[in-house]
């Protein structure tokens, strides 16, 4: 008799239990039972079932459980350990679509549960007055934890199309001497024009190892580009392309396009390979891929990040239409004033195209600053604030040949390059003559771009003497790029003079006439209307001086 009424104990003693059987519990103890059910859920998928439901459930939920956060842990490891590699997989275009749908079976198995659990609170017996709070919780966690994969594979859908947009999926490329060399072209392109003209040209050679980084920057109006070794534009253009006034540097692209594409079988953009080819003869370096971004989709871009923020070094007129007969801009459409600035797109288009007043040399100076301030200011948080507007503006911005295989390293080597001053120079003022674009000497190019990338391949850290650029005071033309000397900052017999050179950022925005008067838009308005062109250029020959902030 005894031995019969033991199992019926302990089947007394489990039907008591307030985990797994709340009808015998106190209402509070059915209110907390529900809080804790959902926390489980949220923390620990699969949990609630063990302890409370169906617990075959629960297991596979709790191995499924275990094996993301063992992908978690391996995913942090190689963030701290190899990051080129974590970038790769989340950027290959195969691997990226298997996360994605793991991502999205995970979310729709997280909900599952969370319905399951509520299935297990058994709303019914709880006090009226307890249920919305439950009901609450209950769509918060499910919010957060489905919600959010569910969220995570659709970002990782649109930077998945926005890789496949963008580049390429050829093979990867290795460093040159230890360094990858990069063209950036910022050109325009319309439904009136096959192909694009480069309005800006400029090489990024970076180090493989460190990340330090040397900008070139090539004048539009460069005549005589030398093509490389092996561009089957040298047999077209044997000893440069040198036929007269028309053949600039930005015109390759277009007339390569047009007119010689059929040499360049097999190639996606057979004037942006033509114009890499070009530079890459001229400066006497290999240039292994390009990034061209179209600069009226270039603004679209900047809004998506929320603007640029830069210190401007005099005032960049937004110019108005151009009138053919009298050579000359109407009424400007806006100004951008000199001192710390927030730019829109359309602002920062404006900021790095405008030329009138000044010379291509300071539009240089202000376009190398958009981009370093767009670097400098892509922080992690920007990017995953805004991935979805900046994913999308990018295949309508940028186009490039550089294989996606590679994003991985080279995101990583960005990483390096942050925070890194970079080195300078420009074939023009201030580093060249001004004639010099119109009669360059090749030999004095090659000679200086080697001082270059051996300055920047050494062990200096930023900020050193090198990095350094003279700026000259304020109204006193150009910034100084680093590797070349200017007047102001040479004594007699050559000499360097012995104060210090600032640094980029420190120069003086001129914001006032030499009589201390606010310059305005309003002042230069009136001086434009008044046809005082000259005063306007006085006023505003610093505005190649930038600093992005």
């Amino acid at each position: 008799m005894s031995s019969s009424k033991v199992p019926q104990s302990g089947s007394d003693t489990s039907l008591t239990d307030p985990v797994r059987y709340p009808v015998s519990a106190s209402p509070p103890v059915r209110t907390k039972r529900a809080f804790v059910l959902i926390l489980l859920t949220l923390f620990v998928p699969g949990s609630a079932q063990l302890v409370a439901g169906d617990r075959k459930l629960g297991r596979t939920a709790l191995r499924v459980t275990l094996c993301a956060w063992a992908a978690i842990v391996l995913a942090l490891l190689l963030l701290l350990f190899n990051r080129p590699l974590l970038i790769n997989v989340i950027t290959n275009q195969f691997a990226s679509l298997v996360i994605i749908l793991v991502l999205v079976a995970l979310a729709i198995g997280w909900a599952v549960l969370f319905i399951n659990t509520l299935r297990l609170i058994r709303p019914v017996l709880l006090v009226p007055g307890a249920r919305p709070g439950v009901g609450i919780a209950l769509v918060l966690a499910l919010v957060i934890s489905s919600g959010s994969l569910g969220y995570s594979a659709y970002l990782l859908n649109v930077g998945r199309n926005a890789i496949g947009s963008i580049f390429s999926s050829g093979p990867a490329i290795d460093p040159v001497d230890g360094r990858y060399n990069f063209l950036m072209m910022g050109g325009d392109a319309g439904d009136d024009r096959t192909g694009r003209r480069p309005d800006s040209l400029s090489v990024l050679s970076v180090d493989a190892k460190t990340g330090q980084t040397a900008i070139i920057s090539i004048p539009r109006n460069f005549q005589n580009a030398q093509f490389s070794e092996g561009s089957p534009m040298r047999s077209v253009y044997p000893d440069g392309y040198n036929c007269g006034d028309e053949c600039l540097i930005n015109a390759i692209n277009t007339e390569v396009t047009n007119q010689y594409a059929d040499l360049y079988p097999g190639v996606a953009d057979p004037g942006a390979q033509a114009t890499m080819e070009a530079v890459s003869g001229t400066l006497g370096m290999p240039i292994q891929a390009y990034v061209l971004v179209d600069m009226e989709g270039f603004s679209t871009l900047i809004d998506a990040m929320g603007g640029i923020r830069i210190k401007a070094g005099g005032w960049v007129p937004m110019s108005g239409y151009f009138d053919e007969a009298t050579k000359t801009h109407g009424m400007p459409l806006g100004w951008i004033p000199a001192g710390e600035q927030t730019l829109n797109g359309d602002q920062a288009l404006w900021y790095g195209r405008s030329r009138e007043y000044v010379d291509d040399y300071a539009r240089i100076q202000r376009q190398q600053c958009v981009q370093q301030a767009m670097l400098k200011q892509l922080d992690p948080a920007t990017l995953l604030a805004k991935f979805e507007d900046i994913a999308k503006a990018g295949t309508k911005v940028v186009d490039s040949n550089i294989s996606s295989s590679q994003l991985g390293s080279f995101v990583d080597l960005a990483m390096k390059a942050k925070g890194k001053e970079a080195k300078r120079l420009t074939l023009g003022p201030p580093d060249f003559d001004a004639s010099f674009s119109t009669v360059p000497d090749f030999d004095q190019i090659h000679e200086r771009v080697d001082q270059l990338l051996a300055s920047a391949s050494g062990a200096q850290s930023a900020g050193t003497a090198d990095d350094v650029m003279a700026v000259p005071a304020a109204g006193g033309g150009h910034v100084q790029a680093s590797g070349s000397r200017s007047p102001d900052v040479l004594q007699a017999g050559g000499s360097t003079a012995q104060q210090a050179t600032p640094a980029p950022s420190d120069f003086t925005p001129v914001t006032t006439t030499p009589d201390g008067e606010p310059i305005t838009a309003e002042m230069l308005n009136q001086l434009k209307s008044e046809g005082n062109e000259e005063a306007i250029r006085q006023l505003v020959a610093t505005n190649g001086q930038c600093a992005p902030l």
